[in-house]
């Protein structure tokens, strides 16, 4: 099993922002975004620069998610349950957050996580509870890594936007999946 980063209680932050969320089920919610630094994947077609960012604390992360208006929080990443955990979790819990998070599935999500949006790319996972699997369709079956998972809120999202017909000829042949694009990214907006 791989195994979480975080040896401190500071946490390495990319970037803290408020938006709203451009893919799967809660497209459309205004968010906030705490983007951690750091993955365990090198995926070819990853688009977020995950490996700078500043140490922050708990209490300086949750005072500055604080500063936006939404009471929904996105930790995505890189991979962010490499660094998140309880300890921050309450923090942002205790200042009213929502959580959902964005994860590869490689490691279990701590019991404080309202909303876990798994992308696996590849196995092993170690995710122990999936509320909406998120797969980058890359041409190839995706129905038994579908299984592993066992949520019913299943999307295929074309890959860099260049595989978007094919995307959706697989959906229009298995209709137990729904299509996500990244709307923050055709609507010009972080």
């Amino acid at each position: 099993m791989l195994h979480r980063m975080k040896e401190t209680d500071k946490y390495i932050v990319n970037e803290i922002f408020y938006s709203l969320q451009g893919e799967g089920y809660y497209t459309g919610t205004p968010a906030v975004f705490l983007r951690f630094s750091g993955c365990n994947r090198r995926c070819s077609f990853c688009d977020t620069d995950y490996q700078s960012g500043i140490e922050m604390s708990a209490d300086e992360i949750a005072d500055a998610c604080s500063a936006y208006p939404a009471k929904h929080l996105v930790a995505t990443g890189g991979e962010p349950l490499l660094q998140l955990d309880s300890a921050l979790l309450r923090k942002l819990k205790a200042k009213g957050f929502y959580v959902q998070i964005e994860t590869n599935g490689t490691l279990p999500a701590p019991p404080e996580v309202d909303w876990v949006t798994c992308s696996p790319k590849e196995a092993p996972w170690a995710i122990d509870r999936v509320d909406e699997l998120k797969i980058v369709y890359q041409g190839v079956d995706v129905e038994e890594t579908a299984a592993i998972f066992g949520t019913p809120l299943r999307y295929l999202q074309p890959c860099s936007g260049v595989n978007v017909h094919e995307t959706i000829d697989y959906i229009l042949s298995h209709p137990q999946w729904r299509l996500s694009l990244q709307t923050h990214k055709l609507i010009d907006i972080k």
